[in-house]
């Protein structure tokens, strides 16, 4: 199977792309991508599953139960520096999303049994940060990062821009062995500035028995179910991309592959 899923268009539903663990041959990680026109409605259910909503364009209100959280988002573009609206949904709740303009929305989710009440998480608990410098210089803002209350869920957005590299020195998470290195299945969900654009995305592990490059275009989703992901984008095109994680344990502990680790000790 191919490790890129591309995005198509919208069914009736919204419905733009669709990755679930039993499409993508792993245990944890799902993601939904939903397009709504103004005014429409989507109802979901987070049976058996922990649900990260992003507002990541337009405006939108997301109802969990008897519970409202209204217009929340409000980004034209995902290169904007703002935060995505988020809710986070614990399993067994009933889950609506009203489009209140043309709305982009994500639906990241994992398998999990935890009870939680359902809660907006607030732009100031997402601040952007910078990591790395010169050319591997890219703005990470942690969504859901493991400081914040769920089961398996770990969501991030990054911004790379053009001509710079990112996830990088490549890094691995896919050996649960803590606290050396956790095992986490990721998804990256890529948009490019301009959209015409292109990047490029090598999956690899130690021994070569997976080692794929992937050019990803605007709207397509890499499947990392292990082994090293580093992502270049190409001068003139910004490439933003969202990640979901989960796995056993929930904590992002990586190894840098070893014949590119002397990189973060370059000055």
């Amino acid at each position: 199977m191919s490790l890129r899923v591309r995005s198509g268009a919208p069914d009736a539903e919204g419905r733009v792309l669709v990755i679930t663990p039993e499409s993508a041959g792993w245990k944890y990680v799902g993601f939904e991508l939903r397009r709504l026109t103004a005014g429409r409605q989507a109802q979901l259910a987070s049976m058996g599953k922990e649900i990260c909503v992003l507002v990541l364009t337009g405006r939108a209100s997301v109802t969990v139960g008897e519970r409202t959280f209204a217009d929340l988002g409000g980004r034209a573009s995902v290169f904007e520096d703002a935060p995505p609206g988020a809710v986070y949904v614990p399993p067994g709740r009933r889950l609506g999303v009203q489009a209140i303009t043309d709305v982009e929305i994500a639906l990241c989710s994992a398998p999990a049994q935890a009870a939680g009440e359902p809660r907006a998480i607030a732009g100031a608990r997402m601040p952007q940060e910078v990591r790395g410098e010169g050319s591997n210089r890219r703005f990470v803002r942690n969504v859901l990062p493991e400081t914040e209350p769920a089961e398996r869920l770990l969501v991030v957005e990054v911004i790379t821009p053009a001509g710079h590299w990112s996830s990088y020195p490549p890094h691995k998470h896919d050996t649960n062995i803590p606290p050396a290195e956790t095992q986490l299945e990721e998804t990256y969900y890529h948009r490019l500035n301009p959209p015409q654009g292109f990047a490029f995305q090598r999956v690899y592990t130690d021994d070569r028995a997976l080692d794929e490059t992937v050019c990803v275009e605007d709207g397509d989703v890499v499947l990392v179910p292990r082994g090293y992901h580093p992502v270049g984008a190409p001068y003139g095109y910004d490439l933003y991309y969202l990640n979901v994680m989960a796995g056993p344990v929930r904590q992002w502990i990586v190894q840098d592959d070893p014949a590119h680790a002397w990189i973060k000790q370059r000055r």
